[in-house]
């Protein structure tokens, strides 16, 4: 067996690991009851099974400019993903989204009143 087949199957098998999680996170989307957990399942493995999608493209193609391309396209993905979940997660909050029932831990609600708070003493 040569390096080329071998680089070969392991490109399928990323793809295929990538093409279920991606296929994994939109079931979870359409599937789970509240807002945090789609937004976990939109982005967690949807960010992973794109990262393996990418690997077995760069290791089918195997020329240099297009794997640069993929690994900015891998950062960038990895950098704005949390982003995007952390303000759809606190736009969901703000407007009362959240299911209160679920949260363990509710540190927002506290700091929202104090932030409350704070302005209704600027403005008195």
């Amino acid at each position: 067996m040569t390096w080329t087949t071998v680089a070969d199957v392991a490109s399928g098998i990323c793809m295929l690991g990538g093409a279920f999680l991606a296929f994994a996170a939109g079931v979870g989307v359409l599937r789970f009851g509240d807002l945090l957990s789609r937004m976990h399942a939109g982005t967690k493995p949807q960010v992973l099974g794109l990262v393996l999608v990418l690997l077995g493209l760069a290791l089918r193609l195997r020329s240099g400019g297009a794997v640069w391309a993929l690994v900015l396209v891998a950062v960038f993905q990895m950098l704005t993903a949390p982003v995007a979940a952390q303000m759809v997660g606190r736009a969901g909050y703000r407007t009362g989204k959240i299911r209160d029932d679920l949260l363990e831990v509710d540190e927002l609600t506290s700091d929202m009143e104090q932030a409350t708070a704070r302005s209704a003493e600027g403005e008195g």
